[in-house]
Protein backbone atom coordinates (compact mmCIF):
# COMPACT_ATOMS: atom_id res chain seq x y z
CA UNK A 1 0.00 0.00 0.00
CA UNK A 2 1.23 3.48 -0.93
CA UNK A 3 1.08 6.25 1.89
CA UNK A 4 -1.23 8.83 1.07
CA UNK A 5 0.03 12.20 0.90
CA UNK A 6 -0.09 14.79 3.79
CA UNK A 7 -3.06 16.58 2.18
CA UNK A 8 -5.63 13.44 2.08
CA UNK A 9 -5.15 13.35 5.79
CA UNK A 10 -8.11 15.22 7.75
CA UNK A 11 -6.86 18.57 9.73
CA UNK A 12 -8.45 17.45 12.70
CA UNK A 13 -9.32 13.80 14.60
CA UNK A 14 -13.25 14.54 13.83
CA UNK A 15 -12.66 14.55 9.92
CA UNK A 16 -13.38 16.81 7.32
CA UNK A 17 -15.62 19.87 7.50
CA UNK A 18 -17.18 21.50 4.51
CA UNK A 19 -14.69 24.55 4.56
CA UNK A 20 -11.97 22.27 4.17
CA UNK A 21 -12.75 21.80 0.79
CA UNK A 22 -11.56 25.51 -0.11
CA UNK A 23 -8.08 24.48 1.32
CA UNK A 24 -7.15 22.05 -0.23
CA UNK A 25 -5.16 23.12 -3.62
CA UNK A 26 -3.89 19.34 -5.21
CA UNK A 27 -7.65 17.73 -4.89
CA UNK A 28 -8.95 16.84 -7.43
CA UNK A 29 -11.37 18.88 -9.37
CA UNK A 30 -14.35 17.81 -8.91
CA UNK A 31 -14.16 16.95 -5.15
CA UNK A 32 -17.40 16.56 -2.59
CA UNK A 33 -17.93 16.34 1.15
CA UNK A 34 -20.38 13.69 1.49
CA UNK A 35 -21.09 12.54 5.13
CA UNK A 36 -17.45 14.17 6.40
CA UNK A 37 -15.84 11.98 3.58
CA UNK A 38 -14.16 13.31 0.72
CA UNK A 39 -15.64 12.09 -2.72
CA UNK A 40 -13.45 12.07 -5.65
CA UNK A 41 -14.76 12.25 -9.34
CA UNK A 42 -12.10 10.26 -11.11
CA UNK A 43 -13.22 8.57 -13.92
CA UNK A 44 -13.44 10.17 -17.11
CA UNK A 45 -16.60 11.76 -17.89
CA UNK A 46 -19.01 10.35 -20.38
CA UNK A 47 -19.47 12.77 -23.36
CA UNK A 48 -23.99 12.22 -23.09
CA UNK A 49 -23.04 13.78 -19.50
CA UNK A 50 -21.11 16.85 -20.73
CA UNK A 51 -23.06 17.67 -23.56
CA UNK A 52 -26.36 17.47 -20.90
CA UNK A 53 -25.09 19.80 -18.61
CA UNK A 54 -23.96 21.78 -21.55
CA UNK A 55 -26.82 22.15 -22.66
CA UNK A 56 -29.67 22.68 -19.60
CA UNK A 57 -27.25 24.72 -18.30
CA UNK A 58 -27.19 27.27 -22.04
CA UNK A 59 -30.95 26.40 -22.11
CA UNK A 60 -31.82 27.27 -17.78
CA UNK A 61 -29.92 30.28 -18.00
CA UNK A 62 -31.30 31.60 -21.70
CA UNK A 63 -34.92 30.80 -19.47
CA UNK A 64 -33.94 32.78 -16.89
CA UNK A 65 -35.50 35.55 -15.58
CA UNK A 66 -33.59 38.73 -14.06
CA UNK A 67 -31.97 37.86 -10.89
CA UNK A 68 -31.49 34.54 -11.48
CA UNK A 69 -28.21 32.87 -11.95
CA UNK A 70 -27.21 29.15 -13.63
CA UNK A 71 -24.16 27.24 -12.36
CA UNK A 72 -22.97 24.14 -13.10
CA UNK A 73 -20.32 22.14 -10.97
CA UNK A 74 -20.39 24.43 -7.75
CA UNK A 75 -20.85 23.45 -4.40
CA UNK A 76 -23.68 23.57 -1.89
CA UNK A 77 -22.52 24.22 1.61
CA UNK A 78 -25.70 21.75 2.88
CA UNK A 79 -24.21 21.31 6.60
CA UNK A 80 -20.70 21.39 8.45
CA UNK A 81 -20.37 18.03 6.39
CA UNK A 82 -21.85 17.86 3.47
CA UNK A 83 -20.68 19.69 0.19
CA UNK A 84 -22.09 17.81 -2.61
CA UNK A 85 -21.04 19.24 -6.36
CA UNK A 86 -23.96 18.59 -8.50
CA UNK A 87 -23.89 18.97 -12.00
CA UNK A 88 -25.66 22.31 -12.17
CA UNK A 89 -27.55 24.96 -9.91
CA UNK A 90 -30.23 27.50 -10.16
CA UNK A 91 -29.82 30.23 -7.70
CA UNK A 92 -30.79 33.88 -6.47
CA UNK A 93 -27.42 34.42 -5.52
CA UNK A 94 -25.42 37.38 -8.06
CA UNK A 95 -22.60 36.03 -9.83
CA UNK A 96 -18.93 36.26 -7.48
CA UNK A 97 -15.80 35.10 -9.53
CA UNK A 98 -14.37 33.72 -6.36
CA UNK A 99 -17.15 31.84 -4.84
CA UNK A 100 -16.67 28.14 -4.56
CA UNK A 101 -19.99 27.39 -3.10
CA UNK A 102 -23.34 28.00 -2.70
CA UNK A 103 -25.79 28.24 0.58
CA UNK A 104 -28.72 26.32 0.44
CA UNK A 105 -31.49 28.91 1.09
CA UNK A 106 -29.69 30.44 -1.91
CA UNK A 107 -30.27 27.58 -4.50
CA UNK A 108 -33.99 26.95 -6.24
CA UNK A 109 -33.28 23.96 -8.09
CA UNK A 110 -30.41 21.44 -8.13
CA UNK A 111 -30.00 19.17 -11.25
CA UNK A 112 -28.03 15.64 -11.18
CA UNK A 113 -26.87 13.92 -14.27
CA UNK A 114 -26.56 10.11 -13.59
CA UNK A 115 -23.10 8.60 -14.47
CA UNK A 116 -22.22 5.09 -13.86
CA UNK A 117 -19.66 6.04 -11.38
CA UNK A 118 -21.94 8.19 -9.19
CA UNK A 119 -25.47 6.91 -9.86
CA UNK A 120 -25.87 5.69 -6.28
CA UNK A 121 -25.40 8.83 -4.62
CA UNK A 122 -27.01 10.96 -7.29
CA UNK A 123 -30.09 8.97 -6.63
CA UNK A 124 -29.83 9.28 -2.81
CA UNK A 125 -28.64 12.67 -1.96
CA UNK A 126 -31.72 14.45 -2.61
CA UNK A 127 -32.84 13.41 0.67
CA UNK A 128 -29.59 16.22 1.55
CA UNK A 129 -30.85 18.55 -0.53
CA UNK A 130 -34.51 17.95 0.80
CA UNK A 131 -33.05 18.25 4.36
CA UNK A 132 -31.44 21.47 3.61
CA UNK A 133 -34.87 22.99 2.17
CA UNK A 134 -33.78 23.15 -1.49
CA UNK A 135 -36.89 23.28 -3.26
CA UNK A 136 -36.65 21.55 -6.50
CA UNK A 137 -34.59 18.64 -7.65
CA UNK A 138 -34.03 17.50 -10.91
CA UNK A 139 -32.16 13.82 -11.52
CA UNK A 140 -31.58 12.93 -15.26
CA UNK A 141 -31.09 9.94 -16.36
CA UNK A 142 -29.66 8.78 -19.67
CA UNK A 143 -32.43 6.18 -21.56
CA UNK A 144 -30.40 5.11 -24.59
CA UNK A 145 -28.78 8.19 -25.17
CA UNK A 146 -32.01 10.28 -24.78
CA UNK A 147 -32.38 12.45 -21.30
CA UNK A 148 -34.90 11.65 -19.39
CA UNK A 149 -36.11 14.27 -16.23
CA UNK A 150 -37.42 12.93 -12.94
CA UNK A 151 -38.85 15.95 -11.08
CA UNK A 152 -39.02 16.29 -7.84
CA UNK A 153 -41.01 19.42 -5.31
CA UNK A 154 -40.43 19.57 -1.78
CA UNK A 155 -43.48 18.90 0.09
CA UNK A 156 -43.79 21.89 2.96
CA UNK A 157 -45.61 19.51 5.58
CA UNK A 158 -43.51 16.46 5.22
CA UNK A 159 -39.93 18.03 4.40
CA UNK A 160 -39.60 15.37 2.06
CA UNK A 161 -39.26 15.12 -2.01
CA UNK A 162 -42.60 14.71 -4.07
CA UNK A 163 -42.25 13.12 -7.59
CA UNK A 164 -43.58 16.04 -9.71
CA UNK A 165 -43.30 14.21 -13.19
CA UNK A 166 -40.49 12.76 -15.71
CA UNK A 167 -40.52 14.10 -18.65
CA UNK A 168 -38.89 12.53 -21.72
CA UNK A 169 -39.13 14.52 -24.97
CA UNK A 170 -40.13 18.41 -23.65
CA UNK A 171 -39.66 19.32 -20.14
CA UNK A 172 -42.28 22.31 -19.44
CA UNK A 173 -42.36 23.15 -15.40
CA UNK A 174 -43.48 26.45 -14.13
CA UNK A 175 -41.32 26.31 -11.23
CA UNK A 176 -39.12 27.57 -10.04
CA UNK A 177 -40.17 30.10 -12.67
CA UNK A 178 -41.06 29.12 -16.51
CA UNK A 179 -39.23 26.58 -18.00
CA UNK A 180 -39.47 25.04 -21.35
CA UNK A 181 -36.66 22.42 -22.87
CA UNK A 182 -36.97 20.37 -26.05
CA UNK A 183 -34.89 17.44 -24.31
CA UNK A 184 -34.23 15.49 -27.60
CA UNK A 185 -32.34 18.67 -28.48
CA UNK A 186 -29.47 18.59 -26.04
CA UNK A 187 -27.99 15.69 -27.39
CA UNK A 188 -26.69 15.05 -31.12
CA UNK A 189 -28.65 13.21 -33.22
CA UNK A 190 -27.48 9.54 -33.43
CA UNK A 191 -26.53 8.74 -37.06
CA UNK A 192 -27.71 5.34 -38.81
Amino acid sequence: MTTLPDWMRPPRAEGWFAEDLDHLPEAPRHTELIDGALVFMRTPQRSWHGRLVTGLTVELARQAPDGIEVEREMTIRLDARNRPEPALLVTTSPFGPDRTWYEPEDVLLVVEAVSPESAHRDRTVLRKYADAGIRHYWCVEDEDSTAVVHVYELDGPTGVYAPAGIFRDVLQRPVPYEIDVDLRKLMPRRRS
